[in-house]
């Protein structure tokens, strides 16, 4: 299985595929889509949104990770960042994948089994499990590796295995 794990955001969109197999993860690409500050917001878009389906276009992934929207201070930072986050549905929609969303407690279980772990823990140990010889900057690209992992983590479960399996059945049937 292929996975695209996604950082979103508005100024830089980390991005990582890998692939699982055989409970290992190996390491395919990764990235960063970038855009400039003060240039028009949907020029901003829409340079995330074609970055994004170019990748999904060389990779076609089976399954896109994206770490569910958590802010508690900024609002106005926040609602740019759901727009970017928008845009990205849209691209994963239109690729084929199927989506899972998992919380920032969910990726840190999930790569260090500790949902307490420290930026640095989990980027570390992304590091490790993909046998990488440094940590991908900038840290947008580390964080999209580490939402992939999570998704190959909890996709080797029986029941993920189930849902991720029906998922795929209904939407090859939806392409034809």
């Amino acid at each position: 299985m292929i996975i695209l794990g996604i950082d979103p955001g508005y100024a830089i969109v980390g991005y990582g595929l890998i692939r699982s197999q055989g409970g290992k993860f190996i390491p395919l690409e990764h990235g960063s889509i970038e855009t400039r500050a003060g240039e028009d917001f949907c020029l901003r878009l829409e340079a995330i949104y074609n970055g994004l389906r170019a990748v999904m276009a060389k990779w076609k992934p089976d399954a896109v990770s994206i770490e569910k929207l958590y802010f508690q201070n900024n609002q106005k930072t926040a609602i740019g960042v759901a727009e970017a986050r928008g845009v990205i549905l849209l691209a994963a929609q239109q690729s084929g994948a199927c989506v899972f969303e998992y919380t920032p407690l969910q990726v840190k279980l999930a790569v260090t089994g500790y949902g307490q772990a420290k930026k640095p823990q989990v980027m570390e140990m992304t590091r490790r499990l993909l046998c990488l010889k440094e940590v991908p900057k900038p840290d947008d690209t580390a964080d999209a590796l580490a939402m992939a992992v999570c998704h190959g983590q909890a996709a080797g479960s029986a029941m993920k295995r189930a849902m991720l399996s029906e998922r795929l059945r209904l939407r090859s049937g939806n392409r034809g």
